[in-house]
């Protein structure tokens, strides 16, 4: 009897164990792939705002290490990364009684093409938009600018990511 518990118990063990190199709790899939190449994206939107294709490259990088187990590599990786900004732009949102505005919003747009060397019908070129609001009597520079950037790029890195190794 002790036997046949210590069998299943083994059978349990490796399935287990089996299981987890399978499963990835972030959602990615990489397939085969074990490099990745994230190209800078040039800001050609109509208001540059410098430093902007420098962060989101160094987000969308630290994105990809911390939930797959890729490899960055300078050029000919098996998963590729390149695109632009294509817009930043500052519109009035909500209106005060005075009719000046009381809310700004900052809208970022990124167009991003994706290569998979494994599996080309996985490639795709697609562009990202997110935005965040902030008072319209407040400077969109320091603290509010970085932090405009911090959620900004946060929701659309995880997009781009989502629909390139998530397949969502």
């Amino acid at each position: 009897m002790k036997k046949i518990i210590l069998f299943c118990l083994s059978i349990l063990t490796a399935f287990t164990f089996n299981s987890c190199w399978v499963y990835s709790f972030t959602g990615g899939d990489t397939g085969n792939a074990k490099t990745i190449q994230i190209d800078y994206f040039p800001n050609t939107a109509t208001l540059v705002e410098p430093g902007l294709s420098n962060k989101f490259r160094l987000d969308l990088q630290d994105l990809f290490l911390t939930q797959t187990n890729l490899d960055i590599v300078p050029s000919n990786g098996d998963l590729q990364f390149e695109g632009e900004i294509t817009g930043y732009r500052i519109n009035p949102m909500t209106a005060t009684a005075d009719q000046t505005a009381a809310q700004n919003r900052l809208t970022i747009t990124v167009n991003c093409r994706y290569y998979n060397r494994e599996d080309e019908s996985k490639n795709f070129e697609k562009s990202f938009s997110f935005y965040h609001d902030y008072p319209a009597n407040a400077q969109l520079t320091g603290s509010i600018l970085d932090d405009a950037f911090d959620e900004i790029l946060e929701r659309i890195t995880q997009d781009i990511f989502n629909a390139s190794v998530a397949n969502w």
